[in-house]
């Protein structure tokens, strides 16, 4: 008997020793809190699913993500699933080379499920393209506008300005030519700094309406020309300058400026005398804005996608979706990173009650809703390019008029896209 007993043992032990472990190649972002958290996960569920392994690593080192990413697309050797994925690249991945799945149409009622489960369905329309949803997106960091409180109140405000005017007024009280300034009005000339100036101030005038939509630059509108002219005004006046020195806002050069979450813990760190005096606000908006309304801002967001030539579609979605319908995740995500994870109750459900003591996560997290991501196209650098080119610098410099530059800046824009 003893005998049987052993062949059976060694029967299903030879099954299990041939039996087929599903590998699922999976890349995150070089980030090393986002590593810790990725790394426990894949820990656990690698411990609980034996029979589908997760291989983690980060996004191998290039120039940018996007580079190392189609580089292993050419190579033949991209991951089954990815982080790090902003809007305009999944554009490019989706539409130019095809190598996303689309989770509506792969998991139909599944991937619904998952995105209620996670309260993203608000959040998830500004990701949709060509009526379709190739991203999960993970956080969304809301671009804020940040005040020096201290410095406010010595002027005699007890809360900071909401209008292009009210702006304009606290220039004239503070700003001291080639020392002090109201406000940073523009980011720098990298492609990226286009996000951090004239699309979150477009954003916040027009109520969150796209500047790119149907394939076509739409800015030279009423919501554009009012940007233009408040970025104009603020140069024409010397308010404001294309060089204001090291950590402006630190060191009291300017009063305000737009700040996404990860710049807490620097000004935390390199300034504790600072930190307490910060006040967050949505980004200034036209005088004629009105005051019950929400302001839209830009979000910073990236997302996770899954690419076609994935041999364990069902498996690796079953992964997604053990990580996303946990809250206590997206807990953990804003234990490790300080960014909001891309939810719409962080306000209400109570495992993130204890995160929305900080005030300073508070705020933030109340503008996830209404952030928007930046435009789904698939040529966002040289776009960018062109706006800084023909609208910014223009505007920076003064070698033309508001109206002229986003005329100028729509035209190159849509000889781009079209």
């Amino acid at each position: 008997m003893w005998k049987r007993v052993l062949l059976f043992m060694l029967v299903v032990l030879s099954v299990f020793a041939f039996a087929e472990v599903k590998k699922i190649v999976f890349w995150t972002a070089p980030n090393p809190n986002q590593e810790t958290f990725w790394k426990e996960l894949v820990e656990k569920w690698n411990a609980e699913h034996p029979d589908v392994q997760i291989e983690w690593s980060v996004i191998p080192a290039a120039g940018s993500s996007e580079e190392a990413i189609l580089n292993a697309i050419a190579a033949g050797n991209a991951p089954d699933i990815c982080t790090n994925i902003f809007s305009g690249f999944a554009a490019q991945l989706a539409e130019e080379l095809d190598v996303l799945v689309a989770f509506d149409e792969e998991f139909g009622e599944e991937f619904w499920k998952l995105v209620d489960a996670r309260k993203m369905r608000g959040i998830l329309e500004g990701w949709k393209l060509n009526g379709h949803y190739y991203v999960i997106p993970i956080y969304s960091n809301p671009m804020l506008f940040w005040w020096r409180g201290d410095l406010l109140k010595e002027l005699g405000y007890d809360k900071p300005p909401r209008t292009y005017s009210e702006i304009y007024e606290l220039a004239k009280k503070w700003v001291v030519p080639k020392e002090k300034y109201v406000i940073r009005a523009v980011a720098g000339r990298n492609w990226w700094d286009r996000w951090f100036d004239f699309i979150t101030f477009y954003y916040a005038a027009s109520g969150g309406k796209p500047y790119i939509e149907n394939g076509k630059a739409v800015f030279n509108n009423e919501y554009g020309k009012a940007v233009a002219e408040f970025i104009y005004t603020l140069f024409k006046n010397g308010w404001t300058a294309v060089d204001l020195g090291q950590d402006p806002f630190e060191n009291g050069t300017i009063l305000g400026q737009l700040m996404g979450p990860w710049h807490l813990n620097y000004t935390k760190e390199h300034y504790p005398e600072v930190y307490p005096h910060i006040v967050m606000t949505p980004p200034p908006v036209p005088d004629n804005y009105p005051e019950d309304k929400p302001i839209y801002t830009f979000a910073d967001t990236k997302g996770l996608v899954m690419f076609e030539h994935c041999k364990y579609k069902k498996e690796a979605f079953e992964f997604i979706k053990w990580v996303f319908s946990n809250a206590q995740n997206d807990a953990r995500w804003i234990e490790l990173t300080r960014m909001p994870p891309a939810r719409e109750d962080l306000g209400t459900n109570p495992v993130f009650a204890e995160y929305m003591k900080d005030p300073y996560f508070a705020k933030i997290a109340e503008a996830v809703a209404y952030a928007v991501p930046p435009a789904m196209i698939t040529n966002t650098i040289d776009v960018q390019n062109a706006m800084t080119t023909y609208l910014m610098e223009p505007l920076m410099y003064l070698k033309a008029t508001p109206e002229e530059a986003l005329k100028q800046a729509v035209k190159e824009i849509n000889a781009l896209l079209w």
